[in-house]
């Protein structure tokens, strides 16, 4: 038998102050998107903004159904919309931010598992990694250089 371990690394931020001007400006633009997210079940709103390559930021919110579970969540609204619009295009950063209409989240949100997991696709696809920086309403900001840090043992292509 032998054991292996695993480690991430994380960069926390106390605020969003603390962060390079063009990513409080990604996480500003989340914070926006949150603000037009579809949840009347959760009350749960989760805004996203991602940076391509070539500059453009592209937006998504949680979009919830009466039918549990056909919504979507922000990430993929998101990572979806950028694959349909900018096929090909490098995704550089996405910047995440959550909380609850009932109370605010001051502990930093990470994408979900179905969402880390097709993070994890365009990453592969692309073949290089995408800085992901997760809030929540207010508060400290986590920062991971890739996917690979919040899932370390991905499943891609290469298994199938």
């Amino acid at each position: 038998m032998q054991e292996i371990k695993i480690t991430t690394t994380l960069t926390c931020y106390d605020h969003i102050e603390e962060l390079p001007q063009s990513v409080q400006e990604l996480m500003e633009s989340a914070v926006e998107a949150r603000k037009k997210a579809y949840a009347p079940y959760s009350k749960f709103r989760v805004g996203v903004a991602l940076l391509l390559e070539n500059g453009k930021v592209i937006l998504g919110n949680n979009q919830e159904n009466a039918a549990y579970p056909s919504g979507l969540c922000a990430e993929r609204v998101a990572i979806f919309h950028a694959g349909a619009e900018y096929p090909g295009i490098t995704i550089k950063q996405i910047a995440i931010t959550a909380t609850s209409d009932n109370h605010i989240n001051k502990t930093p949100i990470p994408p979900c598992g179905s969402c880390r997991q097709s993070i994890a696709e365009y990453e592969m696809r692309q073949e290089s990694p995408i800085e992901i920086y997760f809030m929540g309403g207010e508060g400290k900001i986590m920062k991971s250089n890739s996917l690979k840090d919040l899932l370390p043992l991905v499943f891609d292509k290469s298994y199938l």
